[in-house]
């Protein structure tokens, strides 16, 4: 049984019909890690400030954060039973699966099966699985597939690494005046974009200020999609040259394994600390400076319109920095490739977490005589 570590019921479940019970984490190994040690060390515990930094005990790194950036899983007034729970069953698992890879993540990895005293099957990136054009493109869905089409004769007519996508997410709202800076910032960076907005973000005041002349100014170098867009289609191509991301793993991953360097602006959870580890650790980022968790409740510029047409250059415009930025994207992507082809760390892993269960369960029916 593969299970979300929220569902801390299936475990005596499990226990009942003998079933071996795996724990599927969905952040990186890095915050998990990271989120492990802040709990275990009660290292928030004497924090009144909660944009005091602190420091991560017991991490391959040195670490500094602050309680507002990693509240913890859960950790909210009224979910003290729930967390408690979950956070006991989470022992009793016979396994973590991961999507990582080895060669992302290796001393934390590692540190975490060192803390967990389990073991830890990094089989990713996820997002390598799917071979399948179509399915990339919107999941067999028509209107999903057309939209790719769309955007990718779109993007064919671009030059190489020349294309920002701008894309923050399915849950964080960017409300009008920060929008609107975010605009003014692209299009001070005179480079060609790709632009996903939600829907419920077109409200009135945007409206007038697309229609207004944002759109007519930028209609031979920019594209704004509403609503879900096919971001492997996407990163994918070879005209993109760098995404401006909310910093979600899924998202991470995903640029990480299309070698797509990345402008980071995280919003809440495990963002900020995944923007440690691409921007300090991984050095393929640029950071926007955000240092407070938003989600976007009031509408108020956080970020100036002149700190990201600043980033946006900084990614894009070339130099010995930015070149070597985009070789290690080149690098991680090589070998998030050859981490899932037969023989790599992603393989070999996934491998190795089959036979786990399945000879245990062919030498349980021997002993039985079945």
């Amino acid at each position: 049984m593969i299970t979300d570590m929220c569902n801390a019921w299936t475990a005596p479940v499990a226990r009942k019909f003998g079933i071996p019970r795996v724990i599927f984490q969905g952040p990186s190994c890095f915050y998990i890690s990271t989120d492990y040690n802040l709990v275990q060390h009660k290292v928030y515990d004497k924090v009144i400030n909660e944009n005091e930094y602190v420091t991560v005990p017991d991490f391959p790194i040195k670490l500094q954060v602050t309680k507002a950036q990693t509240p913890g899983f859960l950790n909210n007034p009224g979910f003290e039973d729930f967390r408690k729970k979950c956070l006991e069953e989470e022992m009793t698992a016979n396994g973590m699966v991961i999507n990582s890879f080895l060669e992302l993540e290796r001393p934390f990895i590692e540190n975490y099966k060192r803390l967990m005293g389990k073991k830890v099957w990094t089989v990713g990136p996820f997002c390598l699985y799917n071979k399948d054009d179509e399915m990339k493109m919107g999941r067999g869905n028509k209107e999903a597939v057309d939209k790719s089409h769309s955007v990718l004769k779109w993007l064919d007519g671009r030059n190489a690494a020349s294309v920002l996508y701008i894309n923050f997410g399915s849950i964080a709202v960017t409300r009008p005046h920060q929008l609107m800076e975010i605009g003014s910032g692209l299009e001070a960076s005179n480079r060609p974009f790709i632009w996903v907005m939600k829907k419920k973000e077109i409200t009135p005041v945007v409206e007038k200020w697309l229609a207004d002349g944002f759109e007519e100014r930028t209609k031979d170098r920019g594209l704004i999609i509403v609503g879900w867009a096919p971001q492997m289609v996407i990163l994918s191509h070879p005209a993109v040259g760098g995404f401006m991301t909310h910093c979600g793993w899924n998202s991470l991953l995903e640029a990480i394994t299309m070698g797509v360097p990345t402008i980071t602006w995280p919003r809440f959870a495990d963002q900020f600390v995944n923007e440690n580890l691409v921007v300090d650790v991984l050095g393929i980022g640029v950071s926007l400076g955000e240092k407070e968790p938003n989600i976007g409740i009031d509408d108020v510029i956080r970020v100036k319109s002149d700190d990201i047409r600043k980033a946006v250059d900084a990614l894009m415009d070339g130099g010995i920095e930015a070149d070597e930025r985009r070789q290690r994207s080149k690098d991680f992507s090589e070998k998030a490739k050859k981490a899932v082809e037969e023989g790599g760390s992603s393989y070999v892993n996934l491998t190795d977490f089959i036979h786990n269960f399945t000879d245990a369960r062919s030498e349980l029916a021997l002993a039985h005589g079945q």
